[in-house]
Protein backbone atom coordinates (compact mmCIF):
# COMPACT_ATOMS: atom_id res chain seq x y z
CA UNK A 1 0.00 0.00 0.00
CA UNK A 2 1.43 3.38 -1.03
CA UNK A 3 1.72 6.26 1.37
CA UNK A 4 -0.96 8.24 -0.51
CA UNK A 5 -3.51 5.42 -0.13
CA UNK A 6 -2.51 5.04 3.51
CA UNK A 7 -3.11 8.75 4.18
CA UNK A 8 -6.41 8.71 2.25
CA UNK A 9 -7.71 5.81 4.34
CA UNK A 10 -6.70 7.59 7.54
CA UNK A 11 -8.46 10.76 6.37
CA UNK A 12 -11.68 8.84 5.67
CA UNK A 13 -11.44 7.17 9.06
CA UNK A 14 -10.93 10.55 10.76
CA UNK A 15 -13.94 11.99 8.93
CA UNK A 16 -16.06 9.06 10.12
CA UNK A 17 -14.85 9.56 13.69
CA UNK A 18 -15.74 13.27 13.57
CA UNK A 19 -19.20 12.46 12.20
CA UNK A 20 -19.83 10.04 15.06
CA UNK A 21 -18.47 12.55 17.59
CA UNK A 22 -20.73 15.28 16.20
CA UNK A 23 -23.80 13.06 16.58
CA UNK A 24 -22.87 11.98 20.11
CA UNK A 25 -22.09 15.53 21.21
CA UNK A 26 -25.30 16.93 19.73
CA UNK A 27 -27.62 14.41 21.33
CA UNK A 28 -25.79 14.43 24.68
CA UNK A 29 -26.11 18.22 24.81
CA UNK A 30 -29.84 17.90 24.26
CA UNK A 31 -30.29 15.97 27.52
CA UNK A 32 -28.27 18.37 29.67
CA UNK A 33 -30.32 19.80 32.54
CA UNK A 34 -31.64 23.33 32.17
CA UNK A 35 -33.33 25.19 29.35
CA UNK A 36 -31.53 27.68 27.14
CA UNK A 37 -34.59 29.87 26.66
CA UNK A 38 -35.22 30.10 30.41
CA UNK A 39 -31.57 30.97 31.11
CA UNK A 40 -31.57 33.70 28.45
CA UNK A 41 -34.82 35.29 29.64
CA UNK A 42 -34.17 34.92 33.35
CA UNK A 43 -36.28 33.67 36.22
CA UNK A 44 -38.96 36.34 35.79
CA UNK A 45 -39.96 35.16 32.29
CA UNK A 46 -43.45 33.79 31.79
CA UNK A 47 -44.24 30.46 30.18
CA UNK A 48 -45.41 32.29 27.05
CA UNK A 49 -42.12 34.20 26.82
CA UNK A 50 -40.14 30.97 27.19
CA UNK A 51 -42.23 29.26 24.50
CA UNK A 52 -41.71 32.20 22.14
CA UNK A 53 -37.97 32.16 22.75
CA UNK A 54 -37.80 28.41 22.17
CA UNK A 55 -39.59 28.85 18.86
CA UNK A 56 -37.24 31.69 17.91
CA UNK A 57 -34.21 29.53 18.67
CA UNK A 58 -35.70 26.55 16.85
CA UNK A 59 -35.66 24.38 19.97
CA UNK A 60 -39.23 23.16 19.44
CA UNK A 61 -38.27 21.23 16.29
CA UNK A 62 -37.28 17.53 16.32
CA UNK A 63 -33.71 16.88 17.42
CA UNK A 64 -32.71 15.03 14.25
CA UNK A 65 -33.84 17.98 12.09
CA UNK A 66 -31.74 20.39 14.16
CA UNK A 67 -28.76 18.02 13.99
CA UNK A 68 -28.91 17.78 10.19
CA UNK A 69 -29.16 21.55 9.90
CA UNK A 70 -26.28 22.05 12.32
CA UNK A 71 -23.91 19.50 10.74
CA UNK A 72 -24.79 20.82 7.27
CA UNK A 73 -23.90 24.33 8.42
CA UNK A 74 -20.61 23.10 9.87
CA UNK A 75 -19.66 21.51 6.55
CA UNK A 76 -20.49 24.77 4.73
CA UNK A 77 -18.45 26.81 7.23
CA UNK A 78 -21.46 28.23 9.11
CA UNK A 79 -20.78 27.40 12.76
CA UNK A 80 -23.87 29.12 14.09
CA UNK A 81 -24.49 31.96 16.53
CA UNK A 82 -23.78 31.91 20.27
CA UNK A 83 -27.06 31.77 22.16
CA UNK A 84 -25.66 33.74 25.10
CA UNK A 85 -23.36 36.25 23.38
CA UNK A 86 -25.44 36.63 20.21
CA UNK A 87 -22.26 36.58 18.11
CA UNK A 88 -21.05 34.20 15.37
CA UNK A 89 -19.37 31.22 16.99
CA UNK A 90 -16.70 30.84 14.30
CA UNK A 91 -14.62 33.98 15.02
CA UNK A 92 -14.95 33.46 18.78
CA UNK A 93 -13.68 29.88 18.60
CA UNK A 94 -10.88 30.69 16.15
CA UNK A 95 -9.59 33.48 18.41
CA UNK A 96 -9.67 31.28 21.50
CA UNK A 97 -8.22 28.35 19.57
CA UNK A 98 -5.29 30.56 18.54
CA UNK A 99 -4.63 31.38 22.20
CA UNK A 100 -4.83 27.70 23.15
CA UNK A 101 -2.56 26.79 20.22
CA UNK A 102 0.11 29.18 21.55
CA UNK A 103 -0.14 27.63 25.01
CA UNK A 104 -0.10 24.06 23.70
CA UNK A 105 2.60 24.78 21.11
CA UNK A 106 5.01 26.30 23.63
CA UNK A 107 4.35 23.37 25.96
CA UNK A 108 5.11 20.82 23.24
CA UNK A 109 8.27 22.64 22.14
CA UNK A 110 9.58 22.51 25.70
CA UNK A 111 8.18 19.23 27.02
CA UNK A 112 8.75 16.83 24.09
CA UNK A 113 12.52 17.37 23.49
CA UNK A 114 13.16 17.56 27.23
CA UNK A 115 11.13 14.40 27.90
CA UNK A 116 12.89 12.47 25.14
CA UNK A 117 16.27 13.63 26.40
CA UNK A 118 15.51 12.64 29.99
CA UNK A 119 14.01 9.31 28.90
CA UNK A 120 17.01 8.40 26.76
CA UNK A 121 19.44 9.50 29.47
CA UNK A 122 17.62 7.43 32.11
CA UNK A 123 17.44 4.42 29.79
CA UNK A 124 21.18 4.54 29.14
CA UNK A 125 21.84 4.64 32.90
CA UNK A 126 19.35 2.02 33.97
CA UNK A 127 19.57 1.28 37.69
CA UNK A 128 22.03 4.07 38.43
CA UNK A 129 21.48 7.13 40.62
CA UNK A 130 20.50 9.39 37.71
CA UNK A 131 17.91 6.87 36.54
CA UNK A 132 16.38 6.59 40.01
CA UNK A 133 16.26 10.36 40.51
CA UNK A 134 14.50 10.83 37.16
CA UNK A 135 12.13 7.94 37.92
CA UNK A 136 11.10 9.37 41.30
CA UNK A 137 10.72 12.88 39.91
CA UNK A 138 8.60 11.77 36.96
CA UNK A 139 6.49 9.54 39.21
CA UNK A 140 5.65 12.57 41.34
CA UNK A 141 4.81 14.48 38.17
CA UNK A 142 2.35 11.84 36.96
CA UNK A 143 0.80 11.42 40.41
CA UNK A 144 -0.40 15.02 40.80
CA UNK A 145 -3.19 16.33 38.53
CA UNK A 146 -2.98 19.61 36.65
CA UNK A 147 -5.03 21.71 39.06
CA UNK A 148 -2.80 20.65 41.97
CA UNK A 149 0.37 21.61 40.09
CA UNK A 150 -1.22 24.86 39.03
CA UNK A 151 -2.25 25.73 42.57
CA UNK A 152 1.21 24.86 43.94
CA UNK A 153 2.95 26.98 41.31
CA UNK A 154 0.65 29.93 42.04
CA UNK A 155 1.41 29.67 45.76
CA UNK A 156 5.19 29.43 45.22
CA UNK A 157 5.82 31.85 42.36
CA UNK A 158 2.98 34.33 42.88
CA UNK A 159 2.36 34.57 46.62
CA UNK A 160 5.68 33.51 48.17
CA UNK A 161 8.28 34.71 45.65
CA UNK A 162 6.03 37.28 43.90
CA UNK A 163 7.81 36.67 40.61
CA UNK A 164 4.83 35.94 38.36
CA UNK A 165 1.15 36.95 38.19
CA UNK A 166 -1.29 34.36 39.59
CA UNK A 167 -3.65 34.58 36.60
CA UNK A 168 -3.42 35.04 32.85
CA UNK A 169 -6.17 37.62 32.47
CA UNK A 170 -5.59 40.14 29.68
CA UNK A 171 -7.56 42.63 27.63
CA UNK A 172 -9.30 40.99 24.64
CA UNK A 173 -7.55 43.24 22.10
CA UNK A 174 -4.03 42.75 23.44
CA UNK A 175 -1.62 40.52 21.47
CA UNK A 176 -0.95 37.33 23.40
CA UNK A 177 2.83 37.33 22.95
CA UNK A 178 2.99 40.83 24.45
CA UNK A 179 2.16 39.20 27.78
CA UNK A 180 4.77 36.43 27.80
CA UNK A 181 4.94 36.48 31.61
CA UNK A 182 1.30 35.40 31.73
CA UNK A 183 2.17 32.20 29.85
CA UNK A 184 4.91 31.01 32.20
CA UNK A 185 2.83 29.34 34.92
CA UNK A 186 0.27 27.67 32.59
CA UNK A 187 3.06 26.36 30.36
CA UNK A 188 5.06 25.15 33.36
CA UNK A 189 2.01 23.34 34.75
CA UNK A 190 1.33 21.50 31.49
CA UNK A 191 5.03 20.77 30.96
CA UNK A 192 5.47 19.14 34.36
CA UNK A 193 2.70 16.62 33.78
CA UNK A 194 3.43 15.93 30.11
CA UNK A 195 7.18 15.73 30.71
CA UNK A 196 6.73 13.08 33.38
CA UNK A 197 4.60 10.70 31.33
CA UNK A 198 6.51 11.04 28.05
CA UNK A 199 9.94 10.64 29.64
CA UNK A 200 8.90 7.46 31.47
CA UNK A 201 7.58 5.93 28.25
CA UNK A 202 10.74 6.94 26.35
CA UNK A 203 12.91 5.38 29.07
CA UNK A 204 11.00 2.10 28.87
CA UNK A 205 11.22 2.05 25.08
CA UNK A 206 14.95 2.83 25.15
CA UNK A 207 15.69 0.02 27.61
CA UNK A 208 13.69 -2.42 25.47
CA UNK A 209 15.56 -1.47 22.28
CA UNK A 210 18.99 -1.67 23.93
CA UNK A 211 18.29 -5.31 24.87
CA UNK A 212 17.48 -6.40 21.29
CA UNK A 213 19.75 -8.58 19.17
CA UNK A 214 20.55 -6.02 16.47
CA UNK A 215 22.07 -3.72 19.13
CA UNK A 216 24.25 -6.55 20.39
CA UNK A 217 25.26 -7.35 16.81
CA UNK A 218 26.24 -3.75 16.11
CA UNK A 219 28.38 -3.68 19.24
CA UNK A 220 30.05 -7.00 18.37
CA UNK A 221 30.91 -5.60 14.94
CA UNK A 222 32.86 -2.84 16.66
CA UNK A 223 30.46 0.00 15.94
CA UNK A 224 31.13 2.90 18.30
CA UNK A 225 28.73 3.35 21.21
CA UNK A 226 27.75 6.80 20.02
CA UNK A 227 26.72 5.45 16.62
CA UNK A 228 24.92 2.52 18.22
CA UNK A 229 22.81 4.91 20.24
CA UNK A 230 22.16 7.58 17.61
CA UNK A 231 21.82 5.48 14.44
CA UNK A 232 20.38 2.20 15.72
CA UNK A 233 18.79 2.50 19.17
CA UNK A 234 17.31 6.01 19.16
CA UNK A 235 15.28 5.81 15.89
CA UNK A 236 13.68 2.55 17.01
CA UNK A 237 13.07 3.80 20.54
CA UNK A 238 11.30 6.89 19.18
CA UNK A 239 8.67 4.88 17.28
CA UNK A 240 6.47 4.21 20.35
CA UNK A 241 7.24 7.73 21.61
CA UNK A 242 5.62 9.24 18.50
CA UNK A 243 2.35 7.51 19.40
CA UNK A 244 2.68 8.66 23.00
CA UNK A 245 3.23 12.26 21.92
CA UNK A 246 0.14 12.11 19.69
CA UNK A 247 -1.90 10.75 22.59
CA UNK A 248 -0.48 13.50 24.77
CA UNK A 249 -1.77 16.10 22.33
CA UNK A 250 -5.25 14.71 22.94
CA UNK A 251 -4.57 14.77 26.67
CA UNK A 252 -3.26 18.31 26.29
CA UNK A 253 -6.55 19.46 24.75
CA UNK A 254 -8.40 18.07 27.75
CA UNK A 255 -5.92 19.50 30.24
CA UNK A 256 -6.31 22.96 28.72
CA UNK A 257 -9.83 23.04 30.16
CA UNK A 258 -8.45 22.63 33.68
CA UNK A 259 -5.33 24.79 33.31
CA UNK A 260 -7.10 27.63 31.51
CA UNK A 261 -9.75 27.67 34.23
CA UNK A 262 -7.17 27.70 37.04
CA UNK A 263 -5.22 30.58 35.48
CA UNK A 264 -8.20 32.39 33.86
CA UNK A 265 -6.46 31.97 30.51
CA UNK A 266 -8.56 33.11 27.50
CA UNK A 267 -8.40 29.88 25.53
CA UNK A 268 -10.69 27.27 24.00
CA UNK A 269 -10.90 25.23 27.20
CA UNK A 270 -12.19 28.15 29.22
CA UNK A 271 -14.69 28.91 26.46
CA UNK A 272 -15.96 25.34 26.79
CA UNK A 273 -16.50 25.84 30.52
CA UNK A 274 -18.37 29.07 29.75
CA UNK A 275 -20.58 27.26 27.23
CA UNK A 276 -21.46 24.52 29.73
CA UNK A 277 -22.15 26.98 32.56
CA UNK A 278 -24.40 29.13 30.38
CA UNK A 279 -26.03 26.28 28.47
CA UNK A 280 -24.80 27.78 25.20
CA UNK A 281 -25.54 24.74 23.07
CA UNK A 282 -24.15 26.10 19.78
CA UNK A 283 -20.84 27.13 21.30
CA UNK A 284 -20.48 23.92 23.31
CA UNK A 285 -21.08 21.68 20.31
CA UNK A 286 -18.52 23.48 18.18
CA UNK A 287 -15.82 23.66 20.86
CA UNK A 288 -16.07 19.92 21.47
CA UNK A 289 -16.08 19.18 17.73
CA UNK A 290 -13.04 21.41 17.12
CA UNK A 291 -11.22 19.70 20.01
CA UNK A 292 -12.01 16.29 18.51
CA UNK A 293 -10.77 17.49 15.11
CA UNK A 294 -7.44 18.58 16.62
CA UNK A 295 -7.09 15.19 18.30
CA UNK A 296 -7.83 13.36 15.02
CA UNK A 297 -5.33 15.55 13.18
CA UNK A 298 -2.64 14.84 15.77
CA UNK A 299 -3.20 11.09 15.45
CA UNK A 300 -3.19 11.34 11.66
CA UNK A 301 0.19 13.13 11.70
CA UNK A 302 1.52 10.52 14.13
CA UNK A 303 0.33 7.69 11.86
CA UNK A 304 1.97 9.29 8.81
CA UNK A 305 5.25 9.89 10.63
CA UNK A 306 5.17 6.35 12.02
CA UNK A 307 4.55 4.98 8.51
CA UNK A 308 7.51 6.97 7.15
CA UNK A 309 9.82 5.60 9.84
CA UNK A 310 8.39 2.06 9.66
CA UNK A 311 6.92 1.28 6.20
CA UNK A 312 5.61 -2.09 7.44
CA UNK A 313 2.79 -0.23 9.20
CA UNK A 314 1.19 0.59 5.81
CA UNK A 315 0.56 -3.10 5.23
Amino acid sequence: MGLGVFVARRLLFSALVLLIVSAVVFFVVQVLPGDVASMILGTDATAEDVATMREKLGLNRPAYVRYLEWIGGVVRGDWGVSLRLNQPVGPLILTRMGNSAVLAGVTLLIAVPLAIGLGVYAGLRQGKVADRVIAVTTLIGTSLPEFVWGSLLIIVFSYWLKWLPPSSLMDPGDPLLAHARLLVLPVLTLTLVMLAYTSRMTRTSMIDVLERNFIRTARLKGVGERQVILRHALPNALLPTITIVAMNIGWLMGSLVVVETVFSYPGLGRMMVFAVSNRDVTMLQMTVLVTAAVYCLANLLADVLYALLNPRVRY
